[in-house]
């Protein structure tokens, strides 16, 4: 959660307008402040799969079903609405723009639907879409039409403009069903944290998973065998041939992408279970109410990108650009360096409303808090 602030604040704040993952352009520093992001959109599906399952522990499958399905369509709602509106500050929503909150709340939706089927079925279907949904690479999709729309909607979007009318359109980021397999996944995992289970074969089942994760990533996209549509290559130098090897495909998310994201956060996972200092305890403050966080971040970094604005000497007429982001001129923005100290700024001020909010859900039983 911290480190997915940091993409959005590069996204805001960055005066340069140059593509992190464009080999022509790039740096090394600029292309691993977009790789490290990577981890989270693909491990915070999966966890969220992982919390379902978890969530399935105190009802019943009805009752789970139904809070899948409500919790997925109010993460449509907030996505729409608040989301979208941090982005464009158009409250007549002209363009909505769909990114990885609402892909959350779809595949809650097809979960809460799915969940009816034994688990070795979700288990098939989840890792048909996790590893199998490259093979449309090779086939020829349509591209117009309500097909082409369907296809674009579901496996392929990647910055998709659609014109919904002469006034209002949808700028769609994430195709739904590669992340509903991860999601899917994530559910099935999530049978190792029931309380039954022993924790020295979760720890083993988790590290297995990772280093298949790891050592196919490594294997398939050394030689370019399958798994993402852009193919690494030597380049003029190291630095950059790394960055090749490194640089695939998030829209949408390729084998390569999930087996490099999630992968070494299983690893991660079986090796941190038992931890517990100082540090720890700070991060799950954030972890406890990451739903709250994520939406919070997009405000406040809104209200530093106004005051920067200004403090930089732009005026009003300058808060709308040929661009379409609102109060982000061309030449608007600070350096790389800058970037890292308004992230590190936003994460530290985020931490006392998280705390609060935190014990505020401890202690409270309201119905409405378990959807945020």
């Amino acid at each position: 959660m911290l480190i997915m602030a940091l993409d959005h604040t590069r996204d805001f704040f960055h005066a340069h307008s140059n593509n992190p993952t464009d080999l022509a352009t790039t740096t090394p520093i600029l292309f691993f402040t977009r790789w490290i992001t990577h981890f989270c959109a693909a491990l915070f599906v999966f966890l969220s799969g992982v919390s379902a399952n978890l969530a399935g522990g105190r009802r019943t499958k009805k009752e789970l079903s139904l809070f899948l399905i409500k919790r997925g369509l109010w993460l449509i709602v907030v996505e729409f609405i608040f989301i979208t509106f941090a982005f464009t500050l158009d409250p007549l929503y002209h363009l909505l723009i769909v990114q990885v909150i609402w892909v959350i709340g779809v595949s809650m939706i097809i979960l809460g639907l799915l969940i009816w089927l034994p688990l070795p079925v979700i288990a098939v279907i989840g890792g048909l879409l996790f590893f199998g949904h490259d093979i449309l690479d090779f086939i020829k999709l349509p591209d117009a039409g309500t097909s082409g729309l369907l296809w674009k909607i579901f496996f392929t979007a990647f910055a998709f403009f659609y014109q919904a009318d002469k006034t209002h359109a949808w700028l769609i980021l994430y195709a739904i069903l590669p992340w509903t397999g991860v999601m899917l996944c994530g559910y099935v995992m999530g049978q190792i944290y029931r309380p039954s289970f022993d924790p020295a074969k979760r720890k083993k089942i988790l590290f297995t998973s990772g280093i298949i994760l790891l050592m196919l990533f490594i294997f398939l996209r050394a030689f370019n065998i399958y798994g993402d549509p852009s193919l690494w290559a030597v380049q003029k130098t190291t630095a950059l041939s790394i960055i090749s090897f490194f640089n695939v495909s998030k829209y949408p998310p390729s084998l390569m992408y999930l087996c490099m994201t999630i992968g070494p956060g299983l690893l991660l996972l079986s090796v941190t279970e038992k931890t517990s200092n100082k540090f720890t305890r700070i991060l799950i403050v954030y972890g406890n109410v990451p739903f709250f966080y994520y939406v919070l971040h997009f405000y406040l970094l809104r209200i530093i990108n106004i005051v920067l604005f200004f403090i930089e000497g732009y005026t009003t007429k300058d808060i709308v650009t040929p661009r379409g982001f609102v109060f982000r001129p061309v030449d608007f923005g600070v350096n790389l360096f800058g970037v890292y100290i308004i992230w590190l700024l936003v994460i530290v001020t985020l931490y006392w409303p998280c705390r609060w909010f935190s014990k505020y859900k401890r202690t409270h039983q309201q119905w409405w808090l378990s959807y945020l």
